[in-house]
């Protein structure tokens, strides 16, 4: 049973580790490395677990920025939960008051949006002061944390799932920063993540000496000066344009669904007269169900094939991801919620606020007594956030938004935690603040702590209730053999759909070290040439308007 001298020795084992917390946030934010490329992220990590007494498995499911960490203490549960740590190219920021690229980097370099720093930081310090407890207590069981790489393009977890990481877990936990309402300082009921499919499209013009020839006479072929293949370009930006139509009719249905897509090599840079026998366009698709995303893939599979041979080239489809939607567990959801409640809401501190009215006066804005927004300190009982979410929905929509975290709802009860992240209130005149606000944010202690801090106890009080509680675990094991039909390989369950290498070796953003210096963006920042491509023509824009 769990005992309130229990829960308060976890929870000021979790004050003892925030100052801890607090500085290995800001190293994984500093690094903001992006999808399948988070080295030093994950072996941070790594190196964290191990000295804190975990077996770690390097590169599971074999994915090089992916690990899997187990501690046993005797014979008991297994209970799982995870880090991430991809950021976001282009969204490079300081964490200052004032827009600007972290020191020395590009703007293009990457940047914490949601931020997953403080998302595997809040998860993290849950269990490893579950797991101080547990040695002191000598309460048994087994902690199973991950490490989930390239979750912004929900790569790691439905490999992770068909290679039956999470078969042997009792229950998991997933935490995210709040992200929009009404999902803050809550777990989610019904209405969980959707299905999602990432696919990337090769063009290749294999033959260019074969487009619209009879032969020649000449010994030697006049490429430079003759008409060439289509080429590789041409088939991209026709599969750009015309999968805008397939976005058009049939994703703009009114039911939240999206599509998006990222060309990830046009050519290799040549404009000579030569046909540019290479390139890659990636489609993210964020859908409901699964026979959605089907259907969508499908239309860009015919679009594909039509593009290749109008532009004299061969295609070929690669998977990123397939991932299922998710799956609600009540029971585990008002037991997270109970003990986010006993925990309370993050507090933002007068070095927060001050923090924040900065941001508003750079902006022009008259500096507001209370700049956050309201929610962010702000309780929600999961039912109320149901109830607020389907307000915006259309009833035969069942699932919203977007992560693979569906992927443990498969194998064990999961509940999805969010809580409070900093964010401002709403601006006087109705507009909107810039992206670098919340990025910047994200970044700064004072403001970013208090959401690890919630969290982490959170994560914690819930690992400790399904070790202790009586019944707790056995109801939420209950329900979920109740909504799969008899749990793994049961009548209602939906096996993984990863049937896929991971997608590891594609032109993905990341640093870079060359001569021109160490961990480097791929894209340069302008100022660090004597004139970078494109700036004098823009200066001749400014000078003639």
């Amino acid at each position: 049973m769990t005992t309130q001298t229990q829960r308060d020795a976890l929870t000021r084992r979790v004050d003892a580790l925030m100052p801890k917390l607090s500085e290995w946030n800001q190293t994984i934010w500093h690094y903001a490395e992006t999808a399948w490329r988070e080295y030093r992220s994950a072996r941070f990590y790594v190196e964290l677990l191990r000295e804190h007494g975990f077996e770690v498995e390097e590169g599971s499911g074999g994915m090089p920025t992916a690990f899997c960490a187990t501690w046993r203490n005797g014979e008991g549960p297994t209970l799982g939960g995870y880090a991430e740590y991809d950021a976001v190219p282009g969204n490079c920021q300081a964490a200052d008051v004032v827009k600007r690229p972290r020191d020395n980097l590009s703007p293009w370099a990457g940047g914490h949006t949601d931020p997953h720093s403080a998302l595997g930081m809040g998860s993290l310090g849950g269990f490893l002061a579950m797991q101080a407890l547990m040695k002191e207590q000598g309460i048994s069981g087994t902690l199973k944390f991950f490490g989930e790489p390239a979750e912004k393009v929900r790569g790691s977890k439905p490999i992770h799932a068909a290679h039956g990481y999470y078969d042997d877990l009792d229950a998991a936990i997933s935490f995210h920063p709040f992200y929009m309402l009404p999902l803050c300082n809550t777990t989610r009921w019904d209405t969980h993540c959707g299905a999602a499919y990432g696919v990337i499209y090769t063009f290749l013009c294999d033959s260019p000496e074969t487009w619209m020839t009879r032969g020649s006479h000449s010994p030697i072929a006049a490429s430079h000066a003759s008409a060439r293949a289509p080429g590789a370009n041409d088939a991209v930006t026709q599969m750009y344009l015309n999968a805008k139509a397939l976005r058009e009719h049939v994703l703009a249905s009114g039911l939240n669904w999206s599509m998006n897509e990222a060309i990830l090599n046009a050519g290799q840079a040549t404009a000579d007269n030569l046909a540019a026998q290479m390139s890659q366009i990636q489609y993210f698709i964020r859908v409901s169900t699964v026979e959605q995303a089907e259907h969508v893939v499908r239309g860009l599979d015919h679009i594909a094939e039509s593009v290749a041979k109008l532009t004299h080239c061969r295609v070929e489809r690669h998977w990123v991801a397939k991932s299922r939607p998710g799956l609600p567990n009540h029971s585990l959801a008002e037991l997270t919620y109970a003990n986010l409640e006993r925990v309370g809401p993050p507090r933002l501190g007068e070095e927060a606020v001050e923090l924040a009215r900065q941001i508003q006066h750079n902006l022009g804005m008259a500096p507001m007594e209370k700049p956050f927004l309201a929610d962010i300190e702000t309780l929600r009982a999961p039912r109320d956030a149901e109830r607020e979410l389907r307000q915006i929905l259309p009833p035969n929509q069942t699932h919203f938004t977007s992560d693979d975290y569906t992927e443990y709802s498969w194998h064990a009860p999961t509940v999805r935690l969010y809580v409070g992240r900093p964010a401002l209130a709403p601006r006087d005149d109705g507009g909107a603040y810039p992206d670098w606000v919340m990025n910047a944010l994200g970044g700064m202690a004072p403001c970013i702590d208090p959401m690890i801090e919630t969290a982490a106890k959170t994560v914690g009080l819930t690992l400790l209730d399904l070790l202790q509680a009586p019944g707790a675990l056995d109801e939420a094991r209950a329900e979920f053999e109740r909504r799969t039909g008899g749990g793994i390989g049961g009548d209602e369950w939906m096996a993984p759909l990863c049937d896929y290498q991971p997608p590891i070796h594609f032109r993905w953003p990341e640093y870079v070290t060359t001569a021109r210096g160490e961990n480097d963006w791929v894209i340069p920042a302008s100022n660090e040439c004597p004139e970078a491509p494109g700036t004098r023509d823009a200066s001749l824009q400014q000078e003639n308007r």
